[in-house]
């Protein structure tokens, strides 16, 4: 089977540094951008299954473009990476269309777990799911 694809967007190169190397045993990273143009950009040119979303980014902010995402056909599961702890944030992810939400402090046991359930189609948020915060 084929492993997922998956676009990454955050400002911050140590967490895209971070995330692509948790996740490059089991899925296909295809982008790892910092700012919300380019994460629209990514996704409209790669076709990703996932996206790993901060919330806070120049250009677009994460919402912004969860919305565009959204529109495009096949849109990917979307799993925000946030420093935001306000259960406010997981609420807009949620309107959003977020399919997971995952507290940056709390990456190193949540995040997996959490985009393996979204890439099986399920919903990945902290009290549902047992993830840690929130």
């Amino acid at each position: 089977m084929a492993r997922a694809r998956v676009v990454i967007a955050d400002d911050q190169s140590d967490v895209l540094t971070r995330v692509a190397e948790a996740l490059k045993g089991d899925y296909e990273i295809v982008a790892a951008v910092r700012d919300g143009m380019a994460a629209v950009a990514a996704v409209n040119a790669l076709h990703p299954d996932l996206m790993v979303l901060d919330v806070s980014m120049p250009g677009l902010n994460g919402f912004e473009v969860a919305a565009r995402v959204r529109s495009i056909p096949s849109p990917p599961r979307i799993v925000f990476l946030t420093m935001h702890e306000d259960r406010d944030f997981m609420e807009a992810a949620r309107s959003a269309g977020a399919h997971g939400f995952v507290i940056k402090r709390s990456m190193s046991t949540d995040l997996l777990p959490a985009i393996a359930r979204v890439a099986h189609g399920e919903l990945a948020f902290p009290v549902e799911n047992g993830l840690s915060c929130l």
